[in-house]
């Protein structure tokens, strides 16, 4: 075990006031968070690029066959929401490293000065990425304040972290199934109402509102408004920066605000906990047996992928009228269903790593995690340019798959920058800036001499278990 340690985390010997460096790591987490880096972009780009009633709504574009369709089919199907998971998965997994290696260099109230810095400063990083790089799906304001609850929990152990994920999961499946059971409610009432006015009854006055909040409701969603509000929606994103910015201020107010509290944050928070438990019981870090893994795998993707496949065509069954959804489900199993498929995707990368297939593949993809920071802000900054007004104005001009072409592109870009710039600098330009600003003295950013970076693919060998 202390040889495998040695292989993928060697301690920080720097002074009590300088941040981790890339010798403190565990490279299997770079590597993991490179690939959900770059998974997050694959669930994004609709966003940045097409309307949002157009994301999952098939209706909009009538996308019921052709590469469209399958397109839809895959990414809802094998990876929506997981590259999230895994994310914050990481994220609390990184919460426990950073807070034992600030423990470590020093006593007192040291490991929580710093550690509270980073995340307010994350929380100001979040709010420029919404409300000046205009990106209304910012997940770091979100991450910021979620981790102000983490510390308490640093220390716990993994049967109570197990216990903490498994409450908070259920919390917000809870919280998500709720909605499902209002707008079925709705329906019904509404329905009994219309149904009372047909046969010439006199409505009371809470009839009269149940019946126009479906008649509401029934607008909103008709197939006809929906396309209307798209066309509305791709116009607005064309404009220029003020009118962009004019736009999506009040939505990103509402998920930073309602939103957050009413789903967002528990949302994160739950992964959070799934990730420290995680580390503790050693699945992030690669130390499990191969067994575990291919276990963990099956279990993953064959329960997870099911669910998926029959949220999908209840979805398209229900001709993607959600009012209906409460008479086709007791519960919202989302929040299980990509806490399994995640797993699978944990695991594959796992036996990945640990079979050393494509070593060179996952060097690479390890400098895009030390990277990723940096990387998340640059694909707001690229996709707004590529999409916005202000910028190429291609917003709503591309087919479904075509997204995924300009998505590819953007993955190699970040991959051969995240290796290019690693090998003369220590750290991604945010994230000098983030460690300048929590530490309050400017970091050393260029790379000094003996302190090479690693060429992708020479890593030491992974132990296979």
């Amino acid at each position: 075990m202390k040889q495998f340690t040695r292989l993928f985390y060697s301690a920080d010997t720097a002074g009590p006031v300088a941040p981790l460096e890339q010798s403190g790591r565990i490279r299997i987490i770079d590597t993991v968070r490179g690939i959900a880096l770059l998974g997050i972009l694959m669930m994004n780009i609709p966003y940045f690029g097409m309307p949002h009633q157009d994301v999952f709504d098939l209706r909009v574009r009538d996308e019921f066959s052709g590469v469209n369709y399958y397109t839809w089919w895959t990414v809802n199907g094998m990876f929506e929401g997981t590259m999230r998971a895994l994310f914050s998965m990481l994220f609390g997994a990184g919460c426990i490293l950073i807070l034992q290696n600030l423990e470590k260099k020093q006593a007192g109230l040291y490991a929580a000065d710093i550690y509270y810095r980073r995340l307010i400063w994350l929380i100001l990083f979040g709010m420029v990425n919404a409300f000046i790089f205009n990106w209304p799906g910012d997940i770091l304001f979100n991450y910021g304040l979620c981790g102000l609850f983490l510390f308490p929990f640093r220390n716990m152990k993994a049967k109570g972290l197990l216990i903490m994920s498994i409450v908070i999961l259920a919390i917000s499946t809870v919280l998500t199934s709720v909605p499902m059971y209002m707008a079925n409610n709705v329906r019904k009432e509404g329905e009994k109402a219309l149904a009372l006015e047909a046969s010439k009854a006199k409505l009371t006055e809470e009839q009269v509102k149940a019946k126009e909040s479906w008649e509401g409701m029934k607008k909103r969603t008709d197939i006809n408004e929906v396309r209307t509000a798209s066309a509305r929606t791709k116009k607005e994103m064309q404009s220029g920066y003020l009118d962009v910015l004019t736009t999506l201020a009040p939505i990103n107010i509402k998920f930073e605000s309602i939103k957050l509290y009413k789903n967002y944050f528990w949302d994160a928070i739950a992964f959070f906990f799934v990730g420290m438990f995680f580390f503790r019981r050693r699945i992030l870090t690669g130390e499990r047996s191969l067994k575990f893994y291919w276990v963990m795998l099956v279990v993953g993707y064959g329960a997870g992928l099911l669910m998926n496949y029959f949220f999908l065509r209840t979805a398209l069954r229900i001709g993607f009228d959600f009012t209906l959804l409460a008479d086709e489900m007791l519960v919202n199993p989302y929040q299980l269903r990509r806490l399994l498929v995640t797993m699978g995707h944990l695991s594959l990368i796992m036996l990945l790593y640990k079979y050393r297939v494509v070593p060179w593949l996952m060097g690479a993809l390890s400098k895009v995690g030390q990277m990723a920071f940096s990387n998340y802000l640059m694909q707001s900054i690229i996709c707004t340019l590529i999409f916005y007004g202000y910028g190429l104005r291609w917003f709503g001009e591309f087919e479904r798959y075509q997204l995924y072409i300009v998505m590819a592109g953007i993955w190699l870009f970040q991959i051969a920058f995240s290796n290019l710039w690693l090998q003369y600098f220590r750290f991604g330009p945010f994230e000098w800036l983030w460690r300048s600003l929590t530490y309050w003295k400017k970091q050393p950013m260029k790379r000094s001499r003996g302190r090479e970076a690693i060429p992708p693919g020479t890593e030491p060998a992974p132990v296979v278990a």
